[in-house]
Formats: structure tokens, C-alpha cells, sequence
């Protein structure tokens, strides 16, 4: 047995202003799980933090390459410059998706925020900093293990924001389609009040 529309619409009305927030503002529409926001402010502040190192990291790296360049072999030397260029392409485009995914809430982008930074950016950090034949300088050890901790955490950061958001999107889903199961059940009940009207 269901209950009466009124009823159900009264029940919706006491039940909203009774577990609403009452410190939000703006419409009623707006509010409920479909509309939680669920960007990582800790994520944010991270990508932040990023921009504003990754030019200190890339004239550090450059400066530090140069000073070494004399002394590495060859083929160190091409692997260096290429991994350094990839760092650097990589950097721009996983910045932009990790901005875009976390502030916008778009999972596809903060999917490739998050690929981008566990298997390219972090294994081609790591390779600059535990690779003996480089012969690392102080300083470099002392960059690339601050833009490790930047990427361990934007990887855990991005990992339980991507969770949350998928979860989300299924909440909304549902709940979308259990609104059309209503919307149907509503009018299947018109249909039959005018069937036996007829």
C-alpha cells in the first residue's frame, strides 16, 4: 500500500526542513546528496603548491645537468634531457587535469590526473632519484624527493577523491532512477483512474 500523493509530498516537505542544513543558503532544489560537493580541498591546495615548484624544480634540474653534463655518459645524457622533457610535457597536462577534475568534479579528467601521476610522472621521478649512474647531486636528491612526497600524496589525494566522486555518481544515478520509476508509477496510476473512468 502506498501512501497518497499529498501525504508523500507533506512528508517530503517536514522531512526537508527538519534534516536540512539550516546554515545553507540558496534554493531548496539545490540541496540533498545529488548536489554534495566533493572536490578535495587538500588536493587542491597540493596542485596549488605544484605549480608553484615545478619551475623551481625544472631550473634546479636544468642548472644541476648542466653543471654535471661533462661527466655523464652518453647515453646518460639522452636519458637525462628526454626524461626531463617528459617530466615537463607530462607536468602541464596532468596539472590542467587534476585543476579541471578536482574544482569541476569530472571524473574522467581527474582519472587521467591521477593515471598521469602514478604511472608516468612518479616512475620517471624515481628513476631521477634512485639511478646511481646519474651521480645526483645534493641538491637534486633534495628537489626530487619533495616532488616524490608532492606526487605520493596527489596520488593518495587523487585515489580517495575519484572514490568519493564515482560514489556520488551513483548515488545520482539511482536516485534519478528511482525518480522515473516514481514518475512511471504516477502515471500508470492516472492511466488506470481514466481507464475506469471510461
Amino acid at each position: 500500500m502506498e501512501l497518497p500523493d499529498p501525504v508523500r509530498q507533506r512528508l517530503g516537505n517536514f522531512s526537508r526542513a527538519v534534516f536540512s542544513d539550516s546554515n545553507r543558503t540558496g534554493p531548496e532544489s539545490n540541496e540533498g546528496p545529488e548536489n554534495e560537493m566533493v572536490s578535495s580541498l587538500a588536493l587542491q591546495m597540493s596542485l596549488y603548491f605544484n605549480t608553484y615548484y615545478f619551475p623551481l624544480w625544472w631550473v634546479s634540474s636544468i642548472m644541476m645537468l648542466h653543471m654535471k653534463y661533462s661527466i655523464l655518459p652518453d647515453y646518460y645524457k639522452f636519458i637525462v634531457i628526454t626524461v626531463i622533457i617528459l617530466i615537463t610535457l607530462i607536468e602541464a597536462i596532468r596539472l590542467y587535469l587534476g585543476y579541471v577534475g578536482n574544482l569541476q568534479e569530472k571524473v574522467p579528467e581527474l582519472a587521467g590526473f591521477w593515471l598521469l601521476s602514478l604511472l608516468l610522472q612518479l616512475p620517471l621521478i624515481l628513476f631521477l632519484l634512485f639511478n646511481e649512474g646519474l651521480t645526483n647531486l645534493p641538491l637534486e636528491k633534495a628537489i626530487h624527493i619533495i616532488f616524490t612526497l608532492f606526487l605520493a600524496f596527489q596520488v593518495v589525494a587523487a585515489f580517495l577523491t575519484l572514490r568519493k566522486m564515482v560514489n556520488q555518481l551513483a548515488v545520482r544515478f539511482h536516485l534519478q532512477d528511482f525518480d522515473r520509476l516514481s514518475a512511471n508509477r504516477g502515471d500508470m496510476r492516472r492511466m488506470r483512474s481514466c481507464i475506469e473512468e471510461i
